[in-house]
């Protein structure tokens, strides 16, 4: 039996800037990484690339006043409402502003106590002491601020965000409320802001009145003034890039990740798997914040990361079926028992407590752990063993 199973590699690269030949340079590095470690490469091994990467080879870049041309196209009036944006200096200040410059008056509505990804405008013991609810109530900006302090900080950035939001964008007026509907009481003209909640968002708004509600995906789904764009996701995803511009996330991820896969087989003979992945769907058990700030985990991967795990429960089988058995024969009997699973275990008791999550956003979360988001340099992760089990 081989003693090692999943492993997982950063690769890395060198430093890449727009134009650059990206699939070429994958399959560069990851065959480099190959000769000079000594490992070599499967059938069924999973090469990912960063979202970054790709959008920065791409030139997916978009400028504040190209955001904000769009807005004002689409909101003529000059007036308009965010809805639920998340707190973060990294993903959203650079489009709060970009959005700010489209209109002349704006209204910002946050969740509370906390936005999508878990970012706390109060402490939960706070909130249950103020007396608001938050599945009904709407609280003013002076009402947060007689009540949370003048100044709340964020444990682990240091901000405090309204604070922040405030100094981005001048000409806006900011309340806390969980109720999407209640931004209609100040404006009919709504750009959604939350991430994984958009659709449900929008059609609530346009349900209650909404003259216009739109999403971020709306926003820059097609190139402005020769910028950036995406299709499908808008500005969601996107990161701050200089002071006056943000990344966007990349497009045409399928063909970059088709391309990768053809010519691994080509110069390796193995049929390797491909994806690119963003933020990693996992939650910080003490920070509280959710990972997941990209709209997938995985904008693009070939075929055969289609899926969910199908897979038994080891620690079920040794307690059940493996009880009076150890040793050789115990490894024999498991190793036959895998061999011989269902192709579904869908609702077996077998494999009840395996993770039930697509094959992509497990690889996804794997791979942003691995790579991290600062100077490691390693925006490729080349995953072997993640299909075998214990009997192959």
């Amino acid at each position: 039996m081989r003693m090692t199973g999943t492993v997982a590699r950063g690769i890395r690269a060198p430093i890449l800037k727009k134009g650059d030949d990206l699939a070429k340079v994958v399959v560069e590095c990851v065959i480099k990484a190959s000769s000079e470690e000594g490992f070599e490469l499967h059938d069924k091994d999973v090469v990912a690339v960063t979202e970054s990467a790709l959008a920065r080879t791409q030139g997916n870049y978009a400028t504040l006043e190209q955001i904000a041309a769009d807005v004002r196209e689409k909101f003529p009036g000059g007036e308009v409402g965010i809805i639920h944006p998340i707190l973060s200096r990294n993903r959203f200040s650079m489009l709060l502003k970009g959005i700010s410059m489209g209109v002349k008056k704006l209204y910002v509505q946050l969740a509370y106590p906390a936005d999508e990804v878990g970012n706390h405008l109060m402490t939960i013991d706070a909130l249950d002491a103020s007396g608001f609810n938050p599945s009904k109530d709407e609280i003013t900006e002076k009402q947060y601020r007689d009540t949370f302090g003048e100044r709340v900080i964020h444990p682990f950035t240091g901000i405090d965000y309204i604070e922040l939001y405030r100094e981005i964008a001048p000409n806006c007026e900011i309340f806390l409320s969980n109720d999407p509907r209640h931004m209609l009481a100040h404006t009919k003209y709504v750009i959604a802001c939350d991430i994984h909640t958009r659709k449900r968002t929008v059609r609530m708004l346009n349900d209650a009145g909404a003259i216009k509600a739109v999403s971020m995906a709306d926003i820059l789904s097609k190139s402005v003034m020769g910028g950036g764009f995406n299709p499908d996701y808008g500005l969601y995803g996107s990161n701050m890039a200089t002071e006056d511009s943000v990344k966007l996330f990349p497009r045409d991820c399928g063909t970059f990740v088709s391309r990768v896969a053809e010519s691994l087989r080509e110069k390796t003979g193995k049929h390797i798997e491909v994806m690119v992945y963003g933020d990693g769907a996992f939650k910080d058990p003490v920070g509280k914040i959710w990972e997941l700030a990209d709209p997938v985990v995985s904008p693009g991967y070939t075929p055969g990361l289609e899926g969910t795990p199908n897979e038994l429960k080891l620690k079920h089988l040794a307690d059940t079926r493996l009880t009076n058995a150890s040793g050789e024969e115990a490894i024999e009997m498991a190793k036959k028992t895998i061999a011989e699973k269902s192709s579904s275990l869908v609702g077996s008791m077998a494999s009840q407590g395996t993770t039930p999550r697509r094959y992509t956003d497990l690889l996804g979360s794997l791979c942003d752990l691995v790579s991290g988001s600062g100077d490691k340099g390693t925006p490729i992760v080349l995953v072997q063993g993640y299909f075998d089990n214990y009997a192959d």
